[in-house]
């Protein structure tokens, strides 16, 4: 089991950044892919980012490409993701997501876990 808790959101303008966190349990985090999904009010989940378990495949959604960044530090169990150059568009919860195999996806359905999310509201 895994337990996921996001920090890191807040209030930002147009052009601005932030950097999201995703804290895990367990002591195998390193065999599990990690992904960043997003939800805006009214429409559905959204892919945003994700990376495999080592760390050294990483995937993005045409939209962040260039302006997010995901990482993650496995010995501190944490995955992070780095928003630049943010757009009032980017107003979302941002979820943290959890896949028991190593190797990214893109589609929520192959994630087991999920974080409560953080809210990110960027003013134009």
């Amino acid at each position: 089991q895994v337990q996921l808790v996001e920090s890191g959101g807040g209030l930002v303008q147009a052009g601005g950044s932030l950097r999201l966190s995703c804290a895990a349990s367990g002591r195998t985090f390193s065999r599990y892919a990690m992904a960043w999904f997003r939800q805006a009010p009214g429409k559905e989940r959204e892919f945003v980012a994700a990376i495999s378990g080592s760390g050294a495949s990483t995937s993005y959604a045409d939209s962040v490409k260039g302006r997010f960044t995901i990482s993650r530090d496995n010995a501190k169990i944490t995955v992070y993701l780095q928003l630049n150059n943010l757009k009032p568009e980017d107003t979302a919860v941002y979820y943290c997501a959890a896949r028991e195999r190593a190797g990214i996806l893109t589609r929520m359905a192959g994630y087991n876990y999920w974080g409560q999310g953080t809210q990110v509201t960027v003013s134009s």
